[in-house]
C-alpha cells in the first residue's frame, strides 16, 4: 500500500492504513447502571473473521479501549490477531473503570496510578508486549490533570510498553495543552462526520503534526444507509436506549434532521460507484488528509463495504465543494 491507503500517525512515524477499524462493537454489551453502552449482543467468531478480513483487505489499524464490552473487545481483538500481530498497529484507550464479571462501568480514573495500572491490564488482555498508541480516554478531562499523566505515558514510551500516546477529547483547547507539553503525542481522536464534527481539532492536528483519528465516522450507523424515520433500534443498542449525548438517535429512533440532511447529499456522496457509507468516508479523507476514520464493525460484510472504500479514495475538490454547498458550510 502506498499514497492514499496509508498515513502516518503525525510526528511519531508509526504508518497506519488511512481506514481504520472500530472495535467498540465487538466488545459486546456492558452498561453504566441500566444504560446501555454496547452495541447488542455480538458472536465472537464474526467478530474475529471480520478483523481477519481487515486485514487481509488492507486494513492495519484496530482502534479500542479497556472499557468496551469491559475489556472483552480488547480480549477479542486479541484472539483475532493472534500469529499477525505485527501485522497490525492497535490503538487502545484508558482512563474508564469496570467490573469484568458484572460489566458494568465505574468511575472515570485519569489519574497517574490508575493509567499505571491499566497499561499493564490492557497488554494482559490484548496478549502483546506493546500497544502501538494508547489514548486518553476522558473527553472533557481537565488540562492540569490530563497534563499530570504526561510523565508516565513518557515513562511507559521509554519502557517499550506504548509507541506513542493521544487524547480523545473534542476540545482543541484541551488537545493543544496536550500536545505542546507531550512529547510523543501523535494523535487526537475526534467525533467527525459529514453531518456534524469536532472540526475545530483539525487546525491544532496541522500545527503539532499530530494524526487525526476519526470516531463516529458514520454518523452511529446513519451513513450506512440501511435506517429510516421507522426505524426503531432494540433496547440493548447504546442508540436504542439514547442517551443524552447520542444526537443521530432520539428515543431509539434516527433523529430526523440528520436523514434529511443525508437525503440531500446522498446523490453526491455516491457517485462512481461508491456506497452511501464509502461516500461518507470518502468526504473526510477529502476535507482533511490527516484523517483516519475507524467506523465500527461486526460482520466481514462491514469490513469488506468499508475497505472498498480505499479503492475510491477521497472525493474531487468539486465533489467536496458540492457537498460543502448542499450542507450549507460554504
Amino acid at each position: 500500500m502506498s499514497g492514499m491507503k496509508t498515513r502516518f500517525l503525525g510526528r511519531s512515524g508509526i504508518e497506519v492504513s488511512a481506514l481504520g477499524m472500530g472495535c467498540w462493537a465487538i466488545g459486546g454489551p456492558f452498561w453504566a447502571g441500566e444504560q446501555p453502552l454496547g452495541w447488542g449482543e455480538v458472536d465472537d467468531e464474526e467478530s474475529i473473521r471480520a478483523v481477519r478480513r481487515a486485514l487481509d483487505l488492507g486494513v492495519t489499524f484496530f482502534d479500542t479501549a479497556n472499557v468496551y464490552g469491559a475489556g472483552h473487545s480488547e480480549e477479542v481483538l486479541a484472539r483475532a490477531l493472534a500469529g499477525r500481530r505485527d501485522e497490525a498497529v492497535i490503538a487502545t484507550k484508558f482512563g474508564g473503570t469496570f467490573d469484568e464479571q458484572t460489566r458494568q462501568v465505574g468511575p472515570d480514573d485519569g489519574t497517574p496510578a490508575g493509567v499505571a495500572r491499566a497499561v499493564r491490564e490492557s497488554l494482559r488482555r490484548l496478549g502483546t508486549d506493546r500497544i502501538d498508541l494508547y489514548q486518553l480516554h476522558i473527553n472533557a478531562l481537565p488540562i492540569p490533570e490530563a497534563l499530570d499523566l504526561v510523565p508516565v505515558l513518557e515513562g511507559l514510551v521509554e519502557q517499550g510498553l506504548i509507541r506513542a500516546y493521544g487524547w480523545s477529547t473534542d476540545f482543541p483547547e484541551r488537545a493543544d495543552a496536550f500536545a505542546s507539553a507531550a512529547p510523543n503525542c501523535a494523535a487526537i481522536q475526534a467525533d467527525m462526520s459529514v453531518l456534524r464534527g469536532s472540526y475545530a481539532v483539525l487546525p491544532v492536528a496541522e500545527r503539532h503534526d499530530l494524526g487525526v483519528i476519526v470516531r463516529g465516522p458514520l454518523a452511529m450507523g446513519l451513513l450506512g444507509g440501511r435506517y429510516t424515520t421507522s426505524s426503531e433500534l432494540p433496547r440493548d443498542d447504546v442508540r436504542g436506549l439514547s442517551p443524552e449525548w447520542m444526537t443521530y438517535f432520539t428515543d431509539g429512533r434516527p433523529t430526523p434532521e440528520f436523514l434529511a440532511r443525508i437525503d440531500g447529499i446522498r446523490q453526491v456522496l455516491t457517485s462512481g460507484g461508491r456506497t452511501l457509507a464509502q461516500g461518507a468516508l470518502a468526504w473526510l479523507w477529502a476535507y482533511d488528509a490527516r484523517t483516519v476514520p475507524i467506523p465500527g464493525c461486526r460482520t466481514v460484510a462491514q469490513v469488506e463495504e468499508n475497505a472498498g472504500a480505499l479503492a475510491h479514495g477521497p472525493l474531487s475538490p468539486s465533489e467536496l465543494a458540492d457537498v460543502e454547498r448542499l450542507m450549507g458550510r460554504e
